[in-house]
């Protein structure tokens, strides 16, 4: 705060005092809503799981994720995305490399924080972790994965799925997570979704 800006205020007080009135609170005085995490909480950024690995999606992984998600199309718009919207045939790797420029400063803003899961060796995609606050009341985060057509028939989602929850109960500070489309059916997540936002 500037020191002109704290003798405007304090003049303006001393006025609205004089005359009896009263004066909100100036935006500096503001009290900032809580952080949905914990500022002091070591977010993790290489976690290792059986037969895979997670680490924080950006520019390095443009590539290895856009393989990853353009050869499932069909199957992510139905599992994970429920719509056309993502993926899609027309997204080019200029695109995919935008969005994980995206998905990076996100993470470094501790705003959300999305994974990929790959193989040990670093070098093969088979799906993507992501934690985000809550939209709902009542639940203080909300984690959404998805595995690619051919780990899905392998049955690798239902074991992703069982270790991140255990991860999220074990290295996270959250007391309630959400999973939609999973533990909490879709039709009843987007309801709740739209009863908060009024």
């Amino acid at each position: 705060m500037k020191v002109w800006g704290m003798k405007v205020w304090t003049t303006a007080i001393a006025v609205a005092l004089a005359l009896g009135g009263a004066l909100p609170a100036p935006a500096w005085a503001e009290t900032a809503p809580p952080a949905w995490i914990a500022p002091d909480f070591a977010v993790p950024t290489l976690i290792e799981g059986p037969g895979f690995k997670l680490v924080p999606l950006g520019p390095t992984l443009t590539e290895i994720d856009y393989r990853a998600y353009m050869a499932s199309i069909p199957h992510l718009q139905k599992t994970f995305t429920r719509s056309t919207g993502w993926p899609h045939a027309g997204l080019t790797l200029k695109d995919a490399a935008l969005d994980m420029e995206t998905e990076a400063g996100r993470f470094e803003r501790r705003e959300s924080f999305a994974y990929a899961v790959l193989t040990p060796d670093g070098t093969r995609e088979r799906g993507c972790v992501y934690v985000y606050p809550s939209k709902v009341a009542g639940h203080d985060a909300q984690v959404q994965l998805w595995v690619t057509a051919a780990e899905y028939e392998a049955g690798f989602d239902a074991e992703l799925y069982a270790w991140t929850q255990q991860w999220l109960a074990r290295d996270w500070p959250f007391a309630n997570v959400a999973y939609p489309g999973r533990a909490i059916a879709w039709e009843q997540w987007d309801a709740a979704v739209a009863a908060s936002k009024g």
